[in-house]
C-alpha cells in the first residue's frame, strides 16, 4: 500500500486551474487573471486544512504527539510527567567552637540561592553548635527546583548573613539531585514501557516501572532472588549520581504500597561507587598534550556515564575511542590492565566510576 501523498499549494491551486478549464475551456487561468488568485485563495485554505488533518494524525499516537498530548496520553494509563526536583547537600562552616547557630543561613553561588533548614520536622527551630574543632555541618537546600543547582563537590561559598561566631567563608561539601521537570522523550519512555510491557503481578519490569515513578529517580535496576528466595533488590540512580536518602526512602514507600504482599521483602538501595584509575600514555600528531586531556576526560567520563550499577568495565572499548580521537597516532593503555568486573552480590552492588585519570608521553 502507497502512503498518502498529502497535496502542496503549488499542486492544489493548479488542480482547481485545471478543473475551471475542464468546465469552461475559454477561462482565464494566467498569474494576473480573478480565477488564479480565487484558486490561490482557495488553495491556501485547502492546504491549511491538509496540515491540520496532518497534525491531528500526530496526536493519535504517543510517539509523534506534541507534549501537551503526550501527556494526555500518559495521563489515561495512570503515568504523570515528573516535576522538578531541588538539589540538596551539606555545607560546613567554622567559627567559635561551641557557638551555636539558629535559624536558616544563606548563601549564593552565581545565580542559586541556598539555604539551610528554618525549622526541624517536628516545628521547632533549627539549631547546631560548633564542635571542638570549629566546625560544624548543615543540610542545605537550593531555593528553586532543577539541574541548575547542583554544584562541583567542595566547592568554597561565603555566607550572606553570617550570625555571631561564625565566619563568612565556608565550604559546600555537595549539591546534587537536582533535576529538570522530565523531559518528553523520558515520559514517552515510560509510558511505551508500560504499553509493551503491561503490568504483570510484581515481575522485574513491574519493580523498575514503580522506581521509575518516583520524583527524582532517572534509573533503576532490579536484581530478582540477590538475597535469596522472595527478595527483590532495586538499585536506583538520580541524574547520573548517587541518590539521596529521601529519593531512596520514598521509592521503598512506594514500591512497598505496590508490590505483592507474598513476597518476601523488597530493598530499595544506591549503588556503591567504585573509582577506575585511567593510566595511559599517548603519541600525538602536533597537539599539545594538556590541550588534549580535556577532550580525553569528556571522552572517557561519557563512557563511565554510561556504565550501568554492576557492569564491567572493557578495557578494549577505552583502548577504541581513545584511537578515535583527533590527532591520537598511538597510545598505551597502563591501566587498568585487563577488564574491570564490579561486584554485585548480596552485599553491594559496584558502580564503576572515573577515577583519576594520569595522561603522559608515548615513548
Amino acid at each position: 500500500m502507497m502512503p498518502l501523498s498529502t497535496p502542496d499549494f503549488a499542486s492544489l491551486r493548479d488542480a482547481l486551474l485545471r478543473d475551471l478549464q475542464n468546465l469552461r475551456a475559454d477561462a482565464a487561468v494566467s498569474p494576473d487573471s480573478d480565477n488564479y488568485v480565487r484558486a490561490s485563495a482557495t488553495a491556501g485554505a485547502v492546504e491549511g486544512l491538509y496540515q491540520h488533518q496532518s497534525w491531528i494524525a500526530r496526536q493519535i499516537f504517543p510517539d509523534s504527539a506534541d507534549s501537551e498530548y503526550l501527556e494526555q496520553h500518559a495521563r489515561l494509563r495512570g503515568i504523570i510527567r515528573k516535576p522538578a526536583t531541588a538539589a540538596s547537600g551539606t555545607l560546613r562552616i567554622n567559627g567559635t567552637a561551641g557557638a551555636v547557630i539558629t535559624g536558616s543561613l544563606q548563601l549564593r553561588v552565581g545565580e542559586q540561592l541556598y539555604a539551610t533548614p528554618l525549622s526541624k520536622p517536628d516545628g521547632s527551630p533549627y539549631s547546631v553548635r560548633l564542635d571542638d574543632n570549629k566546625q560544624a555541618e548543615l543540610p542545605l537546600f537550593a531555593s528553586q527546583a532543577g539541574a541548575a543547582g547542583n554544584q562541583p563537590d567542595n566547592l568554597p561559598v561565603e555566607l550572606m548573613q553570617a550570625p555571631s561566631g561564625v565566619n563568612s567563608k565556608a565550604q559546600l561539601l555537595s549539591m546534587r539531585n537536582g533535576l529538570d521537570a522530565e523531559d518528553d522523550a523520558a515520559l514517552l519512555e515510560r509510558l511505551l514501557e508500560l504499553i509493551r510491557r503491561p503490568p504483570a503481578g510484581g515481575n522485574q519490569h513491574d519493580y523498575r516501572r514503580w522506581a521509575m515513578e518516583v520524583k527524582g529517580v532517572t534509573a533503576a535496576y532490579v536484581y530478582p532472588l540477590r538475597r535469596g528466595l522472595g527478595t527483590v533488590d532495586v538499585v536506583i540512580t538520580a541524574g547520573g549520581d548517587l541518590p539521596s536518602q529521601e529519593i531512596i526512602a520514598n521509592v521503598q514507600s512506594h514500591i512497598e504500597d505496590l508490590r505483592p504482599v507474598t513476597a518476601k521483602s523488597c530493598l530499595v538501595l544506591a549503588p556503591t561507587p567504585r573509582p577506575v584509575d585511567i593510566d595511559i600514555a599517548l603519541s600525538l600528531g602536533g597537539a599539545n598534550l594538556d590541550s588534549f586531556t580535556p577532550l580525553l576526560q569528556q571522552t572517557l567520563q561519557a563512557y563511565f556515564a554510561g556504565l550501568a550499577p554492576g557492569e564491567r568495565l572493557v578495557k578494549s572499548r577505552i583502548e577504541a575511542l581513545i584511537s578515535d580521537l583527533p590527532g591520537v597516532q598511538d597510545r598505551q593503555l597502563n591501566a587498568p590492565a585487563g577488564n574491570v568486573s564490579p561486584v554485585a552480590d548480596d552485599k553491594m552492588v559496584e558502580w564503576l566510576r572515573l577515577g583519576k585519570l594520569t595522561v603522559g608521553t608515548l615513548q
